[in-house]
């Protein structure tokens, strides 16, 4: 399947900060990704969300980089974005994360690959995620125990972020690009 738009679709001239994007797409990944391609038709919209990511996965975020990428695969999976799924994992394994814990995502609660504390995360992650729940004030109180009241914050965009980009994947059908050979499925449950 193809993202839409369809190749009926003219072509689009991106504005050079879009095109700027692409550069460094290309370079930290050896294309330029799908969703940047749809974003960019956007250009505001695109650069503002591009900006919102970078505060999100920067160094100095209060969320380490591995737990930022399983909650992002986990959620994707429960949106069911392949391409989210696919980027995501890679970044995983990138971060330092074996491949046995990246396939054990879906069962994580189950898992003694997880620590509490990721554990804690991925449960928010899906109560938020999923719309037939609600995140408790037991919820809260158990993610207290593990994050500081900044870092549950950040946690808490980092999830709503990923939310929102991989539904917008999902919904226009946006394929992998084969980041991850070993990637889990999507539509993972809860």
């Amino acid at each position: 399947m193809t993202a839409i738009p369809s190749k009926r679709t003219p072509t689009v001239r991106y504005p050079w900060y879009v095109r700027l994007f692409f550069w460094n797409q290309r370079r930290r990944y050896g294309q330029v990704l799908e969703p940047a391609k749809l974003w960019g038709r956007s250009p505001k919209v695109f650069a503002t969300l591009a900006l919102l990511f970078g505060a999100l996965d920067r160094k100095s975020s209060p969320i380490e980089p591995a737990l930022r990428s399983l909650i992002t695969v986990r959620v994707s999976q429960l949106n069911w974005c392949r391409f989210c799924v696919d980027i995501n994992s890679m970044m995983v394994l990138r971060r330092g994360q074996s491949e046995a814990k990246l396939q054990a995502l879906e069962t994580f609660r189950d898992s003694d690959l997880f620590t509490v504390r990721e554990k804690a995360a991925l449960h928010y992650a899906e109560q938020i995620t999923l719309s037939d729940r609600q995140v408790t004030p037991e919820d809260r109180s158990r993610l207290r125990e593990y994050f500081s009241e900044d870092a549950l914050i950040e946690l808490t965009g980092l999830i709503c972020f990923q939310n929102m980009s991989s539904k917008f994947n999902a919904a226009l059908d946006v394929p992998p690009q084969g980041f991850c050979q070993v990637a889990p499925q999507v539509g993972g449950n809860a």
